[in-house]
């Protein structure tokens, strides 16, 4: 079977696993170094002066363990040039923002956004002379109207990570694509398996590996992803700011990745009975998952998305900070944390609101996020419904 032709479940398990790197094993050992010992002078200068990707030249160049990892997550997204891997999500989204902007330049960025990028947004690339404007996660083809000429990039987030707005990504890779402007995108929610967006046309696939590659809540892991046109620029930018994850962090990535499709497979099935069970309850006023007809930009998930996850939230039919706190606090089986897309559920404060600047959250009561794990829906279920009886009680 020619590689192309295997589907992105398949993709998961046999990428990255080139024989150099194997050496007979199954999966590539952690190569851990910083210095790279060569046989001659002659060797060191040569090798400083060769492309030094998928080359021992220096640990922080990386090492067959790093290079598997990469490799795979590239050849999870078709049409897809490289990779580069990055101690966390944030530093994943900061170098390629980095790796485009300059200053003068404006960046359009989803209002729904995750707040450390905004906060980079609102604080580093302001220092560095890049102006933000935040536009409506629903806009679609209406971004045409604001790019401007100082205008380089557009971030997207779909669906957004508190919120959960699906945004039309072809419609917006086209109108920045007539106008000569990058688009990137946090990914993360869906990864390339739900959403494989280099053949979208967007230029920067961003994950926070940290959440379902790792899928085991014990790494902090980014990537990026992008064409050729953009990889030496990404790359260079990487190199100078020194961004590189360790050997032992790519190489607990790679082994969740084996079983990512598995895991998500699992995550989504029993979010979205979850979702559909909480709909159901009068305590609950509105459920924000995609896959649900309610959820704005469900048309467009139907439309663009291979597949769900486990991270959605649902807002309560009033109340307060103490009657959620008294839902949350009451939970057995939902640990109370940030991040998500581990093993285990997590339940979630949140409140959009002091998050937005383009558009404005019209709240119907306190929100709640929950990352659904691997255990069974029904237990879940059954610690939710202790979960709102809390919440009654608390409201008297």
């Amino acid at each position: 079977m020619n590689d192309d032709d295997r589907k992105p479940a398949t993709r998961t398990v046999t990428a990255g696993r080139r024989a150099e790197w194997t050496q007979g094993i199954v999966s590539p050992p952690v190569w851990r170094a910083s210095t790279i010992l060569y046989d001659t002078v002659a060797d060191l200068r040569a090798g400083g002066a060769r492309d030094t990707h998928h080359r021992l030249f220096y640990g922080r160049r990386g090492t067959p363990t790093q290079w598997s990892l990469a490799e795979a997550l590239t050849e999870l997204e078709p049409g897809a040039h490289a990779t580069l891997l990055y101690p966390s999500g944030v530093a994943a989204v900061n170098s390629a923002l980095l790796s485009v902007l300059r200053p003068g330049d404006e960046l359009l960025l989803v209002d729904s956004a995750y707040d450390p990028t905004r906060n980079f947004a609102n604080g580093l690339l302001k220092t560095f002379g890049i102006a933000t404007r935040y536009y409506d996660p629903l806009i679609g083809a209406g971004i045409a109207d604001l790019i401007g000429p100082d205008t380089r990039a557009i971030f997207m987030e779909s669906p957004g990570s508190l919120t959960f707005e699906v945004q039309d990504v072809p419609a917006i890779v086209a109108a920045a694509r007539a106008r000569g402007v990058v688009t990137l995108i946090d990914n993360t929610w869906a990864t390339p398996l739900g959403l494989p967006v280099i053949g979208m046309g967007v230029d920067f696939s961003i994950l926070a590996c940290t959440k379902y590659v790792v899928g085991h809540s014990d790494v902090m892991l980014g990537s990026v992803t992008t064409t050729q046109a953009y990889w030496d620029a990404l790359r260079s930018v990487s190199y100078q700011l020194g961004q590189t994850a360790s050997p032992d962090d790519a190489w607990l990535g790679a082994r969740g990745l084996r079983t990512m499709a598995v895991r998500l497979d699992r995550h989504a099935a029993s979010a979205l009975r979850i979702a559909e069970w909480l709909k159901t309850r009068a305590e609950v006023a509105r459920v924000l998952h995609p896959a649900l007809p309610d959820c704005p930009g469900h048309e467009l998930f139907v439309r663009d998305f291979r597949g769900g996850a486990g991270l959605f939230a649902f807002e309560l039919a009033g109340g307060g900070e103490a009657e959620r706190a008294a839902l949350i606090d009451t939970l057995d089986l939902f640990g109370i944390g940030y991040s998500w897309g581990g093993f285990e559920s997590l339940a979630l404060p949140v409140d959009p609101a002091r998050h937005r600047t383009a558009t404005r959250w019209e709240g119907r009561g306190p929100l709640v996020r929950l990352s659904i794990g691997l255990e069974d829906a029904d237990d879940l279920i059954a610690d939710l419904d202790r979960g709102l009886a809390a919440w009654r009680a608390a409201r008297g």
